[in-house]
């Protein structure tokens, strides 16, 4: 066990996401407006919605129930620390790598069926990382007053 403040901040988010799907959908609303702070309403929503169809697979066809911690815990149990790797590295474009980690949460007959949104959710939480361009002033402006 860990703690969450410790992981990158893709895997970082995948828990947050994790955590507020399962809360409900309160959580959810909260959690994709600060997404939306970084990546807009419309990006934010979209990524909402990958991670609850991504979440609802892993519960439905679970190989047993996620244990989870409560959404303000600072520590990361050993199944959000799966999930978490498992959306980052299928946002990274280790399918094979994510593949392995997807059995050991849903059947593994089922695991196919749940790289491709692992690897949108990741990518799309990878842009929640980026920091703004910021712009530069250049030395040929003239300033009149």
């Amino acid at each position: 066990m860990g703690l969450v403040s410790e992981l990158d901040p893709v895997a970082e988010s995948a828990v947050r996401g994790l955590r507020a799907w399962c809360d409900g959908p309160e959580s959810m609303r909260s959690f994709q407006n600060r997404l939306g702070y970084q990546v807009g309403k419309d990006n934010a929503e979209a990524i909402g919605d990958t991670l609850a169809q991504l979440c609802d697979l892993c519960f439905r066809h679970g190989r047993r129930p996620l244990a989870r911690h409560h959404a303000a815990c600072k520590c990361l149990g050993a199944d959000e620390s799966c999930f978490a790797n498992f959306v980052a590295a299928a946002g990274e474009g280790a399918h094979e790598d994510a593949m392995l980690i997807a059995m050991l949460i849903v059947r593994p007959d089922f695991a196919p069926c749940m790289i491709g949104l692992a690897a949108n959710l990741g990518a799309a939480l990878r842009l929640t990382t980026l920091t703004p361009k910021t712009t530069h002033k250049t030395n040929n402006v003239i300033n009149l007053h």
